[in-house]
């Protein structure tokens, strides 16, 4: 089949799907529209057995808005704050790790998984990235793979309703105000930051360094930002795009395969998610009590969701972006690097 048949049959009617769901969840005045409308429509209509997909240009292409957005936060003086709470990232990188861990104990003895399924299953990382871990450690990929897509559906659907309340309520109020970017959209130089962070993009993805489109325009957009360069703002159609983008790439996983995962392994892989966003939540509240950052800005931050989506959640409800970034990213920095000796002290230990 040519592709852009095989384009017109699949991802067209995602969009168009995805599209109306955006529409009817903001007329809800639901958190990330954009974002949860796209994921569940999709994910529900591909489990009833619709062919939808969506080309992995246009996941990348939601990647490289949400890394350059995210970037135009990052001024000298937000690095300059974000350096003051270094120690406080570490901490929670290293949390993160250790109800992985905890997590894939957890699996393992509910489940009945061999060691290697239930490690990477709820290892804290990139869905992608840690599939292809699980193949080089001998796990069943297909089940950790549909451990991460539940996960992730998870933390989205609960995360950002439960921040919006916490907002709602007035906890932390005024403590992390939300600084867009000053200026307006210039065409020129949204062009030029257009083709320095593709570029960027490209270049990671050819050295196969995980989440290239995210980490690419990501790192290029905090340099101009934090050297005082303001090329342009991103238009919001471009930021709600991409989230429509990311949205339908995350929905198109859960095909009528994913329904007949094994019934077991998923209500095993959804109870440890539960625990692991309740542990995850008692923490970020315990260091919120002790920085005096906002509550939501440190569910978000410590969470075990994406950069994109958690750090996307900040961005609509005037959180701490820059806070839920670096915490997001070093995390992921350190699990991908670290996973395989990880693996091997788990299974001795475990």
């Amino acid at each position: 089949m040519p592709f852009p048949r095989a384009l017109v049959r699949t991802f067209v009617p995602a969009l168009a799907l995805a599209f109306c769901a955006a529409q009817l969840c903001i007329f809800l005045d639901t958190p990330l529209p954009w974002m949860i409308g796209p994921l569940f429509s999709t994910a529900i209509a591909c489990m009833l057995g619709a062919r939808l997909a969506a080309p992995v240009q246009a996941r990348e292409a939601g990647q490289w808005a949400i890394g350059t957005a995210l970037g135009l936060y990052f001024s000298a003086p937000v690095l300059a704050a974000l350096a003051r709470n270094l120690g406080w990232i570490a901490l929670a990188v290293s949390f993160a790790v250790c109800l992985g861990m905890l997590a894939g104990a957890l699996l393992r003895r509910l489940s009945g998984s061999d060691d290697a399924t239930a490690f990477f299953a709820m290892a804290v990382g990139g869905a992608s990235e840690m599939a292809v871990q699980a193949e080089r450690h001998g796990a069943v990929v297909e089940r950790v793979a549909a451990a991460h897509s539940l996960r992730i559906m998870m933390v989205v659907g609960s995360i950002p309703f439960a921040v919006r309340w916490i907002a709602a309520h007035g906890w932390g109020e005024g403590l992390d105000p939300y600084v867009p970017l000053a200026g307006r959209v210039d065409v020129a130089g949204l062009c030029v930051l257009i083709v320095l962070t593709s570029c960027a993009a490209l270049a990671l993805k050819r050295l196969r360094l995980p989440n290239a489109w995210v980490i690419g325009p990501l790192i290029v957009a905090i340099m101009l930002t934090a050297a005082g360069v303001q090329l342009s703002r991103l238009p919001e159609w471009m930021i709600r795009t991409g989230q429509l983008f990311i949205g339908v790439s995350l929905g198109t996983r859960f095909t009528p395969r994913f329904v007949h995962t094994a019934p077991r392994y998923l209500a095993s892989v959804a109870a440890c998610t539960c625990v692991t966003l309740l542990l995850a939540g008692l923490f970020a509240f315990c260091v919120a009590a002790i920085t005096g950052l906002h509550p939501g800005t440190m569910v978000l931050a410590t969470s075990p969701g994406g950069i994109a989506e958690m750090a996307l959640t900040a961005r609509v409800l005037h959180l701490g972006v820059p806070v839920v970034t670096a915490f997001h990213v070093a995390r992921m920095v350190v699990v991908v690097l670290g996973i395989g000796p990880l693996y091997r002290a788990w299974a001795r230990i475990a």
